[in-house]
């Protein structure tokens, strides 16, 4: 089986205080750090042994920011390197050094970076692109889509190589019009799956099936959006509950989530890279 894991353990402290971000400066304490740091070895330790499915991949999705702190660093590095791993990444703000990165499998890792206008000076984050692109690490770059982010992401669209995808967030709770779609569309031509949520209740989605949402716990959940329990990583109750399913919820906004809706050809567009959210072919620029 190769199964799809979106690891969110109990991190959610971040370095950026954006606007539109909950999380923003958000400071955990030294107690709910190492809970963090424990849950995390303790997932990467499972994967190590890998007791249940023949191939793995992974997307860290910390409510924070995982790259600061060292242990997703070294997890990253670590899962790279296992055999049955065929990918693992994570969604970043990419406030730290890349380096690091040159200790991992760089065929397997992969990141999902995200940049925050008025967080980072653009020529920094440009920097940090441009080494990853040195090493030769897979990488998709981000914005969300607020009015107030659209000179900034065309200069940043602008200063990427072209074969790096620019994608958008539609931003939650603001409306676009004809203009504003078309606008965010030039720079990301998949931005349309983004601005309207997708009727999901009734679909059949992967997730449950091949993807699972696994908390530092170990509780697992078919997706990060349906709180439904399907059993424990650690004890393998989980097993058992695999299987084909369709979405309980109206509808789904969030791209990890609709991702993996079967009626969407998503999977297709991103094939070989739907954890990174990069495209199997190059997008058009301009």
């Amino acid at each position: 089986m190769n199964l799809s894991i979106l690891y969110r353990g109990p991190l959610a402290s971040c370095n950026y205080d954006c606007p539109y971000c909950p999380f923003a400066k958000r400071r955990d304490s030294p107690e709910q750090l190492r809970a963090d740091r424990e849950a995390l070895a303790r997932f990467v330790d499972w994967a190590h042994r890998n007791p249940d499915s023949d191939r793995l991949s992974v997307l860290f999705t910390p409510w924070g920011e995982g790259l600061t702190r060292a242990w997703y660093r070294d997890a990253l590095v670590r899962l790279s390197r296992l055999p049955h791993v065929e990918r693992v990444a994570i969604q970043t703000n990419l406030a730290c050094r890349v380096d690091w990165l040159a200790d991992a499998d760089r065929r397997r890792v992969a990141l999902w970076a995200t940049y925050h206008p008025g967080q980072v000076r653009r020529a920094d984050f440009l920097r940090r692109c441009e080494r990853l692109r040195e090493l030769g690490v897979r990488f998709s770059v981000g914005v969300v889509g607020l009015p107030e982010h659209l000179a900034e992401a065309r200069a940043l669209r602008a200063e990427l190589p072209d074969g790096v995808y620019l994608w958008v967030n539609a931003a939650e709770g603001h409306r676009y019009d004809a203009a504003e779609e078309a606008a965010w569309t030039g720079l990301d031509p998949h931005f349309g799956y983004s601005v309207r949520p997708h009727a999901s209740a009734g679909h059949e989605c992967r997730a449950g099936e091949t993807v699972l949402s696994v908390r530092g716990d170990g509780a697992v959940r078919r997706c990060h959006f349906v709180q439904t329990p399907l059993g424990n990583l650690y004890d393998g109750s989980y097993r058992a509950a695999l299987r084909p399913r369709a979405c309980p919820n109206a509808a789904c906004d969030c791209h990890i989530g609709y991702v993996h809706l079967k009626t969407l050809p998503l999977y297709q567009i991103f094939a070989g890279g739907v954890l990174e959210r990069v495209p199997a072919r190059p997008v058009p620029v301009g």
